[in-house]
């Protein structure tokens, strides 16, 4: 599997690391990261993180864009200035700076979440409140699809 799936939540330590679970290590090595390169999500408390890969999706879209346009400038910045690398220690730890913190709420805990080529951290309860959230929004998709259906064969 070279996929981020599931999510895990683990304890920072007492010198402000926490360890990234296994399996996403190992999606890590198997993908080759030296390096992973983080981004403040834009309308939610989280990250997102992976390797070089994240960027060049990023990137791809921005080539798309008008150099000249203010939207290409903005997403330049998000992209290439406004994030951070996380170096992995070799334990499997990420130091918990203030980059993180900041955007994310985080104090104690950590909560990693698979999302298929990368992969987010969250403060949990954040992460739990939104969880509900998007389900709810899911839920509302689901029934409005079922009475669309029932009303073109009804």
């Amino acid at each position: 599997m070279d996929r981020f799936l599931s999510n895990a939540v683990n304890r920072i330590d007492a010198k402000g690391r926490v360890s990234v679970p296994a399996h996403f290590r190992s999606v890590v090595q198997k993908r080759g990261y030296s390096e992973l390169y983080a981004l403040r999500a834009l309308d939610i408390p989280a990250l997102d993180v992976g390797g070089l890969d994240l960027l060049d999706r990023y990137e791809e879209r921005i080539a798309r864009e008008d150099p000249f346009l203010q939207a290409a400038d903005d997403m330049s910045f998000f992209i290439h200035g406004d994030g951070a690398f996380l170096k992995l220690d070799q334990d499997g730890r990420i130091t918990v700076n203030d980059f993180i913190r900041e955007h994310t709420g985080i104090s104690t805990d950590v909560a990693f979440v698979g999302r298929g080529n990368f992969f987010q951290i969250w403060e949990p309860e954040r992460l739990k409140a939104y969880g509900a959230e998007a389900r709810a929004r899911l839920l509302k998709l689901r029934q409005a699809a079922a009475s669309r259906i029932a009303g073109e064969t009804g």
